[in-house]
């Protein structure tokens, strides 16, 4: 499979961004809410196959302390390629003189995070407006 991995947003496909987050069940992203996250982002990765977006993964950083990762998302017929990894490889290049960076696994998903270098925080907290989200996650 010839996969290209690019940074640049500003000509995705927003309804083939949709399939992929709608592949894996998560329905909320519509094109307004993809641009709105992906246009915050200031890391980005775009997973292409014949032209095609089938995967990606987006950070938020200021640089020099700390950044953030959200959504590595491999549309469901393309995994088990190695496509994630790559994509976690390519954020953390763009990442790799920022001195923390954190993330917060989907569940099930904790044992490739850790094997991307990711380990658990003994003081991580967060705040969830929605209840399933805050039920799924918070102590």
């Amino acid at each position: 499979m010839n996969i290209l991995i690019c940074n640049d947003f500003t000509h995705a496909n927003l309804d083939e961004m949709r399939e992929v987050y709608a592949s894996v069940g998560w329905k909320k992203h519509n094109p307004e809410v993809i641009q709105q996250v992906f246009g915050a982002s200031n890391v980005i990765a775009l997973v292409y196959v014949n032209g095609r977006i089938i995967g990606f993964g987006r950070a938020m950083s200021d640089g020099i302390f700390n950044a953030a990762i959200y959504d590595i998302v491999v549309h469901k017929d393309y995994q088990g390629h190695g496509i994630a990894k790559k994509v976690m490889e390519y954020i953390l290049n763009q990442l790799r003189d920022v001195s923390c960076v954190h993330l917060i696994s989907t569940t099930g998903n904790e044992e490739f995070y850790d094997k991307s270098g990711f380990k658990r925080l003994k003081t991580g907290m967060a705040r969830y407006l929605n209840s399933d989200l805050r039920d799924e996650y918070l102590e």
